[in-house]
C-alpha cells in the first residue's frame, strides 16, 4: 500500500513541500512506498516553488479512503484534514503547531512535534546524516519552506536552528538568501488574479474564541496595498465566506513583510472588539494597523479574545 503524505487544507509553502520531502525520503531511503498530496489549490508562493525546482505538483484530493495509510505533516488539527480523518491508518505526524487533540489512531505511532518555525526544518533533523542524500530539488524545496514559514527570520516564530539549517541548505545549492527570498515573497504578493473569496480563504484556519468561531486569515506580502485597495469587497465577501463556511466571523489581516506589521480589516463591533481586546489597538474606522504583528502562531491566536 502507498503511503499518502499530505499537509493541511489551503496550503501553503510549507504544506506543499514537506510532503515532497518526507515522501522523498520515505521513497528513497526507508523503502516505503509513498507519494506527496494536497488538500487544495497550493498559493502562489508554493506554486512557484515547485516550478522554479522543476518538480512536480501533487495531485490535489479532497477525500482520503478508509484504511489508507497517510502521514500528516504541518498540522495535527482534524479540522484542516479530511472528513473522516480518523477512518484512515494514520503512521505518523510531523508539525510545529501545538497539540490540538481529536485525531486517533489505530495503534502506537511516531509523532514528532517541535517548537520549531517550520516543518522541514524537523524533517531534516529527523532525517539526520541521510539529509545530506538529498537532491538538488528536495534541498530547494526545504529552503524554501523555512524561508516562507519564518519570512525570511523576521517572524517571531524563528530559531536559531531554523537559520542555521536555512543556511547550510542555501550553501550547498550556491542560493543568496536574501536574493531567493525576495523571489518568494513577490510570487506570495501577486494575487491579482484572485478572487476576494479565493484571497480569505487563501491562507486562513478556523479558531473558536469564547463560542465564536473565526476564520483567521492572513496575507503575507511585500506589497500589502494591493489586498489593502480591495478592502470594500474584501469585507462584503466576508459574509459570504462566513455564512459558507459556517463561521461567525472572518478576521483578515494584512502582513506587511517589510515593515513588519499587519492591518486587520474591521467590519464591525465585532471585530473591533477583538481588535481593542486581543492587542490593545485603538480602532478609528475599518482598519487597524498592529505594530510587530507577524505570525498567526505565536502571536494572533494565543492573542485572541472576546
Amino acid at each position: 500500500m502507498t503511503t499518502l503524505v499530505f499537509g493541511h487544507k489551503a496550503p501553503d509553502t510549507d504544506s506543499t513541500g514537506s510532503p515532497i520531502i518526507w515522501s522523498w525520503y520515505l521513497n528513497e531511503v526507508k523503502g516505503v512506498a509513498a507519494k506527496p498530496v494536497l488538500l487544495g489549490e497550493p498559493n502562489t508562493e508554493a506554486a512557484f516553488v515547485l516550478t522554479r525546482w522543476n518538480l512536480d505538483k501533487p495531485e490535489i484530493v479532497s477525500e482520503v479512503a478508509a484504511g489508507t495509510s497517510v502521514v500528516i505533516v504541518d498540522t495535527n488539527n482534524p479540522a484542516e484534514l479530511p472528513a473522516g480523518i480518523n477512518d484512515t491508518d494514520i503512521t505518523a505526524i510531523i508539525d510545529h503547531h501545538k497539540l490540538v487533540g481529536g485525531l486517533e489512531t489505530k495503534g502506537p505511532i511516531d509523532i514528532t512535534i517541535r517548537p520549531l518555525a517550520c516543518t522541514a526544518t524537523i524533517m531534516i533533523d529527523l532525517m539526520g546524516d541521510d539529509a545530506a542524500k538529498m537532491p538538488e530539488a528536495i534541498k530547494g524545496a526545504a529552503l524554501s519552506c523555512i524561508l516562507s514559514d519564518t519570512l525570511e527570520f523576521r517572524s517571531p516564530t524563528t530559531t536559531d536552528h531554523d537559520r542555521a539549517v536555512a543556511e547550510k541548505l542555501a550553501a550547498d545549492l550556491g542560493i543568496n538568501i536574501a536574493d531567493y527570498a525576495a523571489e518568494l515573497f513577490a510570487a506570495k504578493s501577486d494575487v491579482s488574479a484572485f478572487s476576494d473569496a479565493e484571497l480569505i480563504r487563501m491562507d486562513s484556519k478556523e479558531y473558536e474564541v469564547a463560542g465564536k468561531k473565526f476564520r483567521v486569515s492572513v496575507l503575507e506580502t511585500t506589497a500589502p496595498q494591493i489586498p489593502l485597495d480591495r478592502k470594500a469587497s474584501l469585507m462584503e465577501t466576508f459574509k459570504t465566506v462566513e455564512a459558507e463556511d459556517g463561521v461567525d466571523q472572518v478576521l483578515l489581516f494584512v502582513v506587511d513583510i517589510i515593515k513588519e506589521e499587519a492591518t486587520l480589516l474591521v467590519p464591525n463591533d465585532l471585530v473591533k472588539t477583538v481588535a481593542e481586546k486581543s492587542f490593545g489597538a485603538t480602532v478609528e474606522g475599518d482598519a487597524v494597523v498592529l505594530p510587530g504583528i507577524m505570525s498567526r502562531k505565536k502571536q494572533i491566536i494565543p492573542a485572541l479574545a472576546l
